[in-house]
């Protein structure tokens, strides 16, 4: 193998690539990157979990395939003077990379035995703005559980009926529900995406409006951006049936300035050294939020103007839940419906069904 390609791209495939790179398996050959020239030339990262292949453009003076310690490669690469970068496999596996003046030769480990991606029969694709789908995670993904006793929950489910594309997360404490009219051409699927997947794929994916495309199978996704595949097992099981959970009716609703709601919740939170002992006191009445707090260190009361239809009602939550929530929305104003001083709550957008996010309450000290 004998390829030359520049520094700038070099540096980005690996950066991407790398995301797949394991640091905590028992097979050797996974803490390294694939570097394969045949006909294109392309690196691959593949923790058996994740694998991330992407083709990078290159002046292929010859073929052959050698896998490089991730973390030495990338490295190198990054340190080398921003010009053409000439990778060459020697004798015995031994690399040489060589930039300018700089010369390294470091050891390979032969391709064999590499893992290999999957290849997937899709059953289903679409096409879907890079904009919306980092929004859609970024949205949710703060909701994915991390018991593994409930593995399903540690992933995201996505949807769609053929007319809107969802994305569901449930840690057991709140959900967060995203809805999109964008992209999904008639296509009805339901898988469960690791969190995991998800959250490297955010990182990859620009804000624009460029597409992207994902294809699935029976127990595999494949997402489709630009030059690069990221390829992921699915999660078995059954999600919850996420809309039987939401809330109806309502005793009480409150419309709420976000911006003002949120700092209201960061000034509360300031003085709570244990979000699960010390929570947030939310007392509604008479078009008047007060959120106080009151901790070991201290306590505080926090005042803002809002537009209350219903009960008066005090109730309490952990407030790292609001805030997770409060952060991710784009609407300047949203809607709060309270069940009951022991029921979930529900934030919703004013005048469109494009998210839902549901709180449980926690019990407070009289």
């Amino acid at each position: 193998m004998k390829v030359i390609s520049s520094k700038e791209l070099l540096v980005n495939a690996i950066s991407i690539v790398q995301r797949a790179v394991s640091t905590k398996n028992n097979i050797s050959l996974l803490d390294g990157i694939l570097l394969e020239a045949d006909g294109v030339f392309k690196m691959t990262g593949n923790d058996l979990e994740i694998g991330i292949e992407c083709n990078i453009p290159a002046d292929i003076r010859r073929e052959g395939s050698i896998v490089i310690n991730s973390k030495i490669f990338g490295d190198i690469i990054r340190k080398m003077p921003d010009s053409e970068i000439l990778i060459e496999l020697l004798d015995n596996n031994d690399v040489l990379i060589e930039c300018e003046n700089s010369v390294f030769k470091i050891k390979g480990n032969p391709s064999d035995e590499y893992p290999l991606l999957p290849e997937i029969e899709a059953e289903k694709s679409f096409k879907i703005s890079q904009k919306i789908a980092k929004d859609m995670i970024r949205q949710t993904i703060f909701s994915v559980g991390d018991d593994e006793d409930r593995k399903i929950l540690t992933g995201t489910l996505i949807e769609s009926d053929g007319n809107e594309l969802v994305f569901v997360a449930i840690d057991g404490h709140r959900m967060a529900v995203r809805k999109t009219a964008n992209g999904v051409q008639d296509t009805s699927f339901s898988v469960v995406v690791p969190g995991k997947t998800l959250n490297e794929i955010s990182k990859i994916i620009e804000p624009e409006d460029d597409e992207m495309e994902i294809f699935t199978s029976k127990n595999q996704i494949l997402f489709k951006i630009d030059n690069c595949k990221i390829m992921s097992r699915l999660l078995e099981g059954e999600y919850l049936n996420y809309k039987s959970i939401i809330p109806d009716e309502h005793e009480t609703k409150i419309r709420v300035n976000t911006k003002e709601l949120l700092s209201s919740v960061e000034r509360a939170s300031l003085i709570s050294i244990n979000e699960k002992k010390y929570p947030i006191k939310f007392d509604i009445e008479d078009d008047v939020l007060v959120i106080s707090s009151n901790t070991e260190i201290g306590n505080v009361r926090d005042e803002i103007a809002i537009d209350m239809e219903g009960k008066n009602m005090t109730i309490g939550f952990n407030p790292r839940y609001f805030l997770e929530a409060l952060r991710v929305i784009d609407d300047e104003v949203v809607d709060i419906y309270f069940n009951s001083d022991i029921g979930p709550c529900t934030i919703r957008p004013v005048e469109t069904d494009e998210f839902v996010y549901m709180i449980l309450p926690v019990r407070i000290k009289s």
